[in-house]
């Protein structure tokens, strides 16, 4: 039989003392820890665009905390800690060994668990470390659906939360027994392993101090930071639409989203456009815009869809044989900020996955005088059908003609907003949309 080989001596440990890498990994990690702790804490008393901004910002540093924590176990491994200093007791020693036991099966364990939080959650938000690196979901889980996904997504968010509680617990146990040994102890270097210089027995010890103020300054910053909020369009240009554009046209019902159309009316457009007598089929031409405007516990958002179509055959000169439908690519929202534009296209808000398109049709139209129409039909959203009026301002030129309106829309209506995103606290109800269609006679 192989006699086990002598554990190695404080000199081939070096001197009883943790390497540099550990030192440094050691004291980045709990900072890191008591910053997340209490930044998870903080997640749940903000809202709106802080809020999203805040859990970002967590998952960064939890994934983080993963890669710091696997590198400290490896190192470990690769190289042996030095020995437990030899006045400690039996029963010392097996606490210390279990309370670093506890402690990396936290620190990798309580990352991981909020990886399966992101990975099964509903909006499906994407994660980029710091905004920079791209990070997957777990494989696998992603794809869970229903009941499935649901159970693994709430049995991870208990485990996660209690364990921030059994890390306290652990922080509480580790913090009390350096004590113990550097005031009580005169005999224990055991500070002096992750400290180096302090004195064991010497009470006043100044790397203490420094230690508890890197603590709470790691705290504090958890709760004064302000993180980059998520971004929204570039202001638009000049020309771009704006509710002044068709200011001065008759008002359309007080609810336009839910109003009961008019009957048509062919009342003589402009003297001045140029007026086919039958309806003419229009092509939109790049530069065409289609917008929304809504806020997030008061901050204004922004955004617009890349990608509509058009079928369109339409005159001043016949509206009662004008027709219009637009189908929009609910996939190409863009609103500035990626993370953001996932959420809209979750289940949660456009569904894309089930009903990637959103299409608008009307076929009745009222000349309200000059260059100003409206326009009555129905918008199709996330399977739901509704009523819609587009007051709108009409130019032709030529070969060319550009339509400017703006309504609004109660998102309620069509479902965009499930589960905690149904209340209007933080997101109204209502939402601006704004249209700018550039077309020429095809």
């Amino acid at each position: 039989m192989t006699a086990e080989a002598p554990a190695p001596t404080p000199e081939q440990a070096g001197s009883g003392r943790y390497a540099a890498v550990a030192i440094v990994l050691h004291w980045l990690i709990a900072a890191a820890l008591v910053f997340q702790i209490l930044l998870g804490w903080r997640m749940g008393d903000e809202e709106g665009p802080l809020a999203f901004a805040l859990v970002q910002l967590h998952k960064s540093v939890g994934i983080t905390i993963l890669v710091l924590s696997l590198a400290r176990l490896g190192w470990r491994l690769a190289n042996p800690p030095p020995p437990m200093p030899a006045a400690m007791t039996g029963w010392e020693k097996a606490l210390a060994r279990v309370t670093h036991v506890g402690f990396y099966l936290l620190m990798i364990g309580m990352p991981l668990g909020g990886w399966v939080i992101v990975s099964t959650s509903r909006t499906g938000i994407p994660t980029e470390l710091w905004g920079v690196i791209p990070w997957p979901h777990i494989p696998g889980l992603s794809g869970l659906t229903g009941d499935a996904r649901k159970g693994v997504h709430e049995a991870a968010e208990f485990v996660h939360s209690k364990s921030a509680w059994l890390l306290w617990g652990l922080l509480a146990l580790h913090i009390a027994g350096a004590l113990k040994h550097q005031w009580l102890r005169d005999d224990d270097p055991v500070l002096a392993r992750m400290a180096p210089g302090a004195k064991p027995g010497r009470k006043l010890e100044p790397r203490l101090a420094i230690i508890v103020l890197g603590l709470l300054a790691a705290g504090a910053f958890a709760y004064l930071l302000s993180p980059p909020l998520p971004r929204t369009l570039p202001a638009p240009k000049a020309d771009a639409v704006e509710v002044a554009d068709v200011a001065d046209a008759p008002p359309a019902p007080a609810d336009a989203s839910l109003a009961t159309a008019p009957a048509a009316n062919a009342a003589a457009p402009a003297e001045d456009q140029d007026v086919p007598a039958e309806p003419v089929r229009w092509v939109i031409d790049d530069g065409s815009k289609l917008q929304f405007e809504t806020s997030w516990s008061g901050s204004k958002i922004e955004g617009e869809f890349a990608r509509f179509t058009g079928d369109i055959t339409f005159s001043p000169g016949a509206l009662d044989r004008s027709r219009v439908r637009i189908s929009i690519d609910l996939a190409s929202v863009a609103t500035g900020d990626g993370q953001r534009d996932a959420s809209l296209k979750s289940e949660d808000f456009f569904n894309t996955g089930q009903a990637g398109t959103a299409v608008f049709t009307a076929d009745r139209f009222t000349h309200r005088g000059g260059e100003n129409y409206l326009a009555n039909g129905a918008l199709s959203l996330r399977g739901v059908s509704r009523p819609v009026s587009l007051p709108f301002r009409l130019q032709i030129d030529e070969d060319k003609a550009r339509v400017r309106g703006v309504t609004t829309l109660d998102r309620t209506a069509f479902g965009v907003g499930q589960g905690e995103w149904a209340a209007t606290d933080q997101i109204p109800a209502q939402v601006t949309v704004k249209v700018d269609l550039r077309a020429r006679r095809g």
